[in-house]
């Protein structure tokens, strides 16, 4: 498995509750950029659309050597998971605050591009500062166990 993006602000903004990996249907010139690692998840959310799972925002930059098949690098792309997973997913998006957040773009070793998304509700102002304070901490900690050995 290689890591190709990740989104590290998500952590940071929401607390997760649950966890999936969905595939994506893509163009063939998306797979080659992802490859190369032109991608950007940062500014990407997924939405509910007719019972299905869509991305939106995530730019996946055009292939250099892609001629006019290229994409369009911040089109819709359609997120793969079983039926059982998009109803689950559907309920729980009808509860109050809860967002899906993609937090994983990586490929599988089967050579398929694989995102990890989560089941995110979005942190307050308070919860925002225990989490910098918990990863300071961790940070000083991790700091004076290096300086001992």
């Amino acid at each position: 498995m290689e890591v190709i993006a990740t989104n590290r602000t998500a952590k940071f903004e929401y607390a997760f509750l649950e966890e999936f990996t969905a595939g994506m249907q893509l163009f063939g010139t998306e797979i080659k950029s992802i490859r190369n690692k032109d991608v950007s998840i940062n500014e990407a959310y997924c939405t509910m659309i007719n019972d299905e799972l869509w991305v939106i925002n995530l730019h996946i930059g055009p292939y250099e050597q892609g001629s006019y098949n290229n994409h369009e690098p911040k089109r819709e792309r359609k997120l793969l998971l079983n039926k059982r997973e998009l109803k689950k997913l559907n309920n729980k998006m009808k509860d109050k605050g809860l967002s899906i957040i993609p937090t994983r773009l990586f490929i599988s070793d089967a050579g398929y591009a694989k995102l990890s998304i989560a089941l995110g509700k979005g942190k307050k102002m308070f919860d925002k500062r225990d989490s910098i304070k918990d990863h300071d901490v961790k940070r000083e900690i991790d700091r004076n166990m290096k300086g001992r050995g």
